[in-house]
Parts: C-alpha cells; sequence; structure tokens
C-alpha cells in the first residue's frame, strides 16, 4: 500500500510538470526558466542535506556518476523537454514522459540484464497504444511539429539512460543529497548557454514566472523526484510503471488550467494506460504473493 501511495502521489505531481512548464514559458525564456528552477533546487536540496546529514559530500568515486546523471536527466533532458514544449501541447509533453516505461525497460532487460516479464512486457505494449490513440487526433489537429516531437523524444531518451544508469550505481549517499548535487550539476552545465542567448525583454518576472519556478523547485524536483528515487530503489523493474498515470493527471490539468481538450481519443487511450499499468503491477503482486 506504501508503493502503491507513493507511486500515485509522483504520478500527481511529476504529471504537473509539463503544464506548469508552459505557463513559464509564456513569459520567461527556456533556459532561465530551467536554470532558475535548478539552483533554487539545488539550494533547497543541499542546505537540507548537510544540515541533517552534517559534513557529508560525496565520496571520490561518487562525483562522476553525479555528473553523469547531472548532464543526462538534469541538463540534456530539461533543456530538450522545454524546447519541445513550444511546439507541442502540454498534454502531448505529458504523454511523451509516458513512453519512458518502455525505454527504460528495454535498457534494463539489455544494460543490467534484469529479468522483465511476459506481463510487464504485455503492460507496456498496452500503454503505449493507448498513448498512440490519445495523441493521434492531436496531432492531425497541427497541436504538434515534428521538431517538437523530436525534441519530446530526444529529452525522453536521455532521462531514460540517465535513470537505468542511476539505477546500476551503488549509492551511499542520502537521497536527497543525490538529488541536489545532480541538479547542481545541472543547472552548472547550462549556465553558459543561458548566459549566452539571455535576452532582458523576453523575460517577465510577473507572477506567473515565480509560480512557475516554485511548482516545478518544490512538488517537481524535489518532492516528486524524491519519490521516484524511492520507487526505483523498491522496485527497480515496475517503478517506471508509474510513469504511464502522468497523463492522466496531465491531460487533467491542461483541462483545468488551458482549456485543452478532452476527447473520446484521451478517455480511450488513458483506460488502455490505466490497464497496462495494472497489469504491469499486476505481476509484481503476484511475485510478492508467491
Amino acid at each position: 500500500m506504501k508503493k502503491i501511495f507513493a507511486g500515485l502521489i509522483f504520478a500527481a505531481l511529476w504529471g504537473s510538470g509539463s503544464v506548469a512548464t508552459k505557463l513559464g514559458l509564456k513569459v520567461s525564456q527556456p533556459l532561465l526558466l530551467i536554470n532558475t528552477r535548478f539552483f533554487l533546487a539545488a539550494l533547497l536540496m543541499l542546505a537540507t542535506s548537510l544540515l541533517i546529514d552534517k559534513n557529508r559530500f560525496p565520496k571520490r568515486n561518487e562525483w562522476l556518476p553525479l555528473l553523469v546523471c547531472g548532464i543526462l536527466s538534469m541538463a540534456i533532458y530539461p533543456s530538450a523537454f522545454v524546447y519541445a514544449m513550444k511546439h507541442v501541447t502540454a498534454g502531448i509533453g505529458t504523454l511523451g514522459s509516458a513512453a519512458c516505461p518502455l525505454i527504460i525497460s528495454i535498457l534494463n532487460a539489455v544494460w543490467l540484464r534484469k529479468k522483465i516479464t511476459w506481463n510487464i512486457w504485455t503492460g507496456l505494449f498496452i500503454g503505449l497504444v493507448g498513448i498512440a490513440v490519445a495523441i493521434y487526433p492531436l496531432l492531425l489537429n497541427a497541436r504538434a511539429t515534428p521538431t517538437g516531437v523530436f525534441l519530446l523524444t530526444f529529452s525522453m531518451l536521455c532521462y531514460s539512460v540517465g535513470t537505468v544508469y542511476y539505477q546500476s550505481v551503488t549509492w551511499t549517499l542520502p537521497r536527497l543529497s543525490i538529488n541536489g548535487w545532480q541538479v547542481l550539476f545541472g543547472g552548472i552545465v547550462l549556465l553558459p548557454f543561458t548566459g549566452f542567448v539571455f535576452e532582458i525583454a523576453d523575460n517577465d518576472f510577473n507572477p506567473t514566472f515565480w509560480f512557475s519556478v516554485l511548482w516545478l523547485v518544490i512538488p517537481v524536483s524535489i518532492i516528486a523526484v524524491q519519490i521516484w528515487l524511492y520507487l526505483l530503489k523498491a522496485e527497480p523493474t515496475q517503478a517506471s510503471l508509474w510513469l504511464f498515470l502522468c497523463p492522466i493527471f496531465g491531460f487533467f490539468y491542461s483541462y483545468l488550467l488551458t482549456g485543452e481538450p478532452i476527447t473520446i481519443y484521451t478517455i480511450i487511450g488513458t483506460a488502455l494506460v490505466i490497464g497496462g499499468l495494472y497489469l504491469g503491477k499486476k505481476e509484481n503482486h503476484k511475485k510478492i504473493n508467491h
């Protein structure tokens, strides 16, 4: 029950990220939005971590994995995602995130040699069919460009590789510290690019900007990622299935906040996604019962 509750909270918070990003992009440049979010999140997490676990800095062999995870999951992934959000709707952005379970499962099977059962593969297939059904009318209505779809796909690939690489490392740092250092490295890597493209006239530091940043910092970058890291440790092969629930919350938020339509395709697609998630998690319950 604890894992189910954690998975639901993660999906609800992570699914709100694309809408918050879309709102922030209306008043700011993409890289400025990302870097402001990263440095605020890193400051909060590292300060809290050092207070809780005094003088606990990464060991020599932990710096490189933190840097790699920071580049893949915190620099390349969000940059490509945010630029993709300039060319696709928030709903499609959330749906793109749901492609990660398949990529992560394939990488787990090939890279980490983890056994992926037929229930999970079938659940992944059903979930992807649901994604295709839900995204079909949005593409027909020209609410997504090829550039946006490419950037979204690239960002999901980088995130998936970063996730599997994280799982391959034996960590001794607390989760909060790991997250804080990754975010800090991601911000540092992006800082020169942010400075190069910065134009003061393209940014309006109004309440919408700060609401977007703070939402991306606390519920998404801190709370949701902490839950995600917990799920990756608690259920390595099934954790990624929770990403399938993000579109459901994402469509709901998009409907309420940005007026994006909910159609029969959305309903059928999300029903298939729920079915895929249920099938994949059912295999996990069978294992526990045996």
